[in-house]
């Protein structure tokens, strides 16, 4: 086909599926094609759980070797993005040391507790300013130490997941900063690796390079990349490479990246990512308390945010009733939970009990159990339950978010795939009383291949790349109703979700 302008591709690594996607730039507008999409997900082996990463990486040299095809001598770069806190350890002569693990593997229980024994949490979170989530980086290293795990002795090398894929592709080693700030191991305020927790916690600091920004060129693919893909005079470029940071490039604001903004950002996908962008890492007593992060993003900036348990809970439910041959489709589950009544009973989706229990449906209903409220009856009562406290969880961060920052957020910018949630984004406007602006649904690619074209130099700012986006892609918004409702389920939902 004819293609007019340039065309980056984005390699987006989801938890639950990556996809290699075409941005088309006529030098003012941006379409998007998705050239390829394939499953991704843990593998269960000997009681651990793992990415399939040799699996990740030929489905991503097929995509690759597709957008090629169809796209020939127009694509210009390429970058990956994926979800965070997951690596890989490299031995001597690059060996890769075996699979990665995945992020809800049950090794690291109870590894933050035991760390806390050794450097407090205030210390832990002065050196990194990160939420505390024991499927971070500092924990699953920390899992290998006391595991008495050979790895680390032969380790000379740490790469994330982005980092792992982009050498892959080039041969060449780096740590992104959206991606290593995820880790609990970076220091915001010195802009490098935490000495102090390394030397703390025992851990090699020889393995972690040094970090770069997004927007750094790595260089062509390797030749056998090359040729196996067929790609031709291609610069792999690095995005924002941890997921959210490039879809919170992609929101659609105008304001200036760092300034102090009157907007925030849900990232809504998997998990929920709200925060918002700011100059400089938040790091006190009161964020310690709130358990709110400090990561990397683009432009230089931070992104203060919270991490809520997101659309893995419909997921899991979906997955559980498809396995009992109930195989519902998104939309006929977004009926079902229309159809049952509103705000009836609700759950902390932040609560352990639903990290990862075996079966979501019974885990939601046990805890309207034990908190002695109605049990949902039906699928659709479960899925509203869900949604429902997923929007008041969002009014919650909401008001600590303002706390931390000292302004008002009067827009809510909601982007990723549950933007097309359009319960879920109506009952997030009514909860926290704010207009949502939902879209665009494609923020991870958008972000990470406008990232690239900021690179190169064809668009020139963070800020002109948000105009473009403006410009390219329709927004759907929400005004707030029925406010009177959710004020008194509000109260309700505290007594459940202290904190």
């Amino acid at each position: 086909m004819a293609v007019q302008g340039q065309v980056y591709l984005a390699v987006d690594l989801g938890a639950s599926g990556g996809r290699v996607v075409a941005g088309r730039f006529d030098g003012r507008r941006l379409e998007l094609d998705e050239v390829y999409r394939f499953e991704n997900g843990p593998v269960e082996a000997s009681g651990r759980m793992y990415w399939d990463l040799l699996g990740q990486w030929t489905q991503v040299q097929t995509g690759l070797r597709a957008a090629a095809e169809r796209f020939g001598e127009a694509i210009t770069s390429l970058g990956v993005d994926t979800w965070g806190v997951d690596f890989a350890l490299l031995g001597r002569g690059d060996e890769l040391l075996g699979n990665p693990y995945h992020y809800r593997d049950p090794r690291t229980r109870g590894a933050l507790a035991r760390a806390e024994q050794i450097v407090s949490r205030e210390e832990i979170f002065a050196e990194t300013g990160l939420q505390f989530m024991e499927l971070n980086t500092l924990y699953q290293l920390l899992a290998l130490r006391w595991g008495d795990s050979p790895l680390l002795d032969v380790a000379e090398s740490l790469l994330m997941m982005p980092d792992l894929f982009h050498w892959l592709l080039t041969g060449e080693k780096a740590n992104e900063y959206t991606d290593a700030t995820t880790s609990q191991l970076y220091n915001p305020r010195t802009r490098g690796w935490s000495t102090r927790l390394l030397e703390a916690f025992d851990l090699p600091a020889r393995i972690l390079g040094p970090v770069v920004p997004p927007g750094t060129r790595l260089g062509p693919p390797r030749a056998a990349v090359a040729q196996a893909t067929r790609l031709k005079g291609v610069e792999v470029i690095l995005p924002g490479t941890h997921d959210t940071a490039s879809a919170v490039l992609a929101v659609p604001a105008a304001s200036r990246p760092g300034a102090v903004p009157d907007w925030c950002y849900i990232s809504s996908g998997t998990w929920s990512l709200m925060g918002a962008e700011v100059s400089a890492p938040v790091v006190t007593e009161h964020c310690r308390a709130l358990n709110f992060t400090n990561e990397g993003g683009v432009g230089d900036t931070v992104r203060l945010l919270k991490n809520i348990a997101g659309l893995w809970l419909v997921q899991e439910c979906r997955r559980i009733w498809k396995l009992a041959g109930r195989d519902f489709a998104w939309e006929e589950l977004i009926q079902l939970a229309e159809s049952a009544p509103p705000l009836v009973s609700l759950i902390d989706p932040d609560h352990g009990d639903f990290v990862a229990p075996p079966d979501m449906p019974a885990a939601i209903r046990e805890f309207c159990r034990r908190s002695g409220q109605a049990v949902p009856a039906d699928e659709g009562a479960v899925i509203r339950c869900a949604l429902e406290s997923l929007a008041l969880r969002y009014r919650r961060v909401l008001g600590w978010l303002e706390e931390l920052l000292g302004a008002r957020m009067s827009t809510i910018h909601i982007v990723g795939g549950g933007a097309l949630n359009r319960t879920l984004c109506q009952m997030a406007a009514d909860a926290c009383q704010r207009t949502v602006i939902a879209g665009p649904v494609e923020a991870t690619a958008i972000g990470n291949v406008m990232m690239q074209a900021v690179a190169l130099g064809h668009v020139g700012s963070i800020a002109e790349a948000r105009g473009v986006i403006r410009e390219s892609f329709a927004v759907q918004s929400y005004a707030p109703r029925d406010t009177a409702a959710w004020d008194a389920a509000d109260e309700r939902y505290r007594a459940l979700a202290p904190v």
